[in-house]
């Protein structure tokens, strides 16, 4: 005999349930953990304008996603790695900070030492859309902060409106 069990269902997702989903959604695209994640929010909220994008506005110009941004490392992963590493500049400074944040009219460049490595031989070659608010001079191996991003020209699948709620709670 065939046993007939009932397919288990899903319930609906609770409003706090998506909330947490799209935090822990957004702390992983990033790579932060969640006492850095809380200081950025809490930071976003004292700014002026609306909380949600100014997360995104400071989560977006850390400085290993901006490098990943320009295609100066494959993933937010490995760039952070290569920032830890000490394989770029700010300004002609070595950062090693993945969460320096960056601002406009930043020059960040792959450090001296680090062009002829194979990886970045590499990664000259890749071919990478960079959003509107980066410049970036594959052959030079930097790139250039022009403007704050806009919430528009982030296209990270967020809603950040979910991750405010959740921490007005």
């Amino acid at each position: 005999k065939e046993s007939h069990r009932e397919p288990k269902r899903r319930r609906k997702e609770s409003e706090y349930g998506l909330q947490l989903r799209e935090k822990q959604k957004a702390k992983f695209i990033y790579g932060v953990l969640e006492k850095q994640f809380r200081t950025y929010f809490k930071r976003a909220k004292s700014m002026k304008g609306i909380t949600g994008e100014n997360l995104l506005i400071m989560l977006e110009e850390r400085l290993d996603n901006v490098v990943y941004r320009l295609g100066l490392a494959t993933t937010r992963r490995e760039a952070r790695q290569l920032v830890v590493h000490s394989h770029y500049t700010v300004n002609g400074k070595k950062v090693n900070i993945p969460s320096y944040q960056v601002k406009p009219g930043d020059v960040i460049k792959v450090r001296e030492k680090s062009v002829s490595s194979p990886k970045f031989k590499e990664i000259k070659e890749m071919q990478v859309g960079v959003p509107g608010w980066l410049s970036v001079d594959r052959d030079k191996l930097e790139g250039r902060i022009l403007a704050d991003p806009t919430r528009d020209q982030i296209d990270t699948p967020i809603e950040e409106r979910l991750i405010v709620e959740l921490y007005s709670k």
